[in-house]
């Protein structure tokens, strides 16, 4: 199996992808911060458009939730991690990056809203920042190229520790999100993996 960054990139490419990912990654940031600003001058309670477990609207909560946030804490503590993360996915291509937001925040959705707890409401972008984790740490196992294991063992010195937020140990934090927006995350790795061989 060849380690591939696999690219030729004409001259300035390199900067255009980069801009690109830049734009890509701050802008979806930006939404998210937008709505979280909007929700709190117009005294507007946007999260109870996330997923409320086993209730049709809740099912649409699934593509809003990772844009919503419990206020201004909630969304700062989520911003880094999905810049840096999301980014990392990018290096290789930003179709990777596609994928994973889209299968882990269904993954993660769907998760919540079969298991979680009657009436409750779960919105933030966690679930698809712990796929990302996922996503990076299972492509290092499945690819087994040098920059697969590098960026694995990056990730693992910089947000192991969070691991644990897929175990039910704290209140009021959706470890259902956590686990499965992070087995989505390795999913994807498995499947593009298998692309790449």
């Amino acid at each position: 199996m060849q380690d591939n960054l696999e690219r030729s990139p004409k001259p300035g490419g390199l900067l255009k992808e980069f801009r690109d990912q830049i734009y890509t990654l701050v802008g979806l940031g930006a939404i998210a911060w937008g709505i979280q600003i909007v929700s709190v001058v117009l005294q507007l309670s946007f999260y109870t458009w996330g997923i409320v477990p086993r209730t049709e609207r809740g099912l649409f909560g699934i593509f809003f939730a990772p844009f919503l946030h419990f206020g201004f804490g909630h969304i700062a503590a989520n911003t880094l991690p999905f810049l840096i993360l999301g980014w990392l996915i990018m290096l290789r291509r930003t179709e990777d990056f596609v994928i994973v937001s889209l299968v882990t925040a269904l993954t993660s959705g769907l998760g919540v809203w079969l298991i979680s707890p009657n009436y409750s409401v779960t919105v933030g972008a966690s679930g698809v920042i712990f796929g990302y984790l996922g996503f990076l740490l299972g492509r290092g196992y499945f690819e087994r190229s040098v920059t697969a294991i590098t960026l694995s063992v990056i990730v693992t010195v910089m947000y192991g520790g969070v691991l644990l937020g897929i175990l039910p140990t704290q209140a009021g934090v959706s470890w259902q999100a956590h686990l499965f927006g992070f087995l989505g995350g390795i999913l994807v790795a498995n499947w593009l993996s298998k692309k790449k061989v």
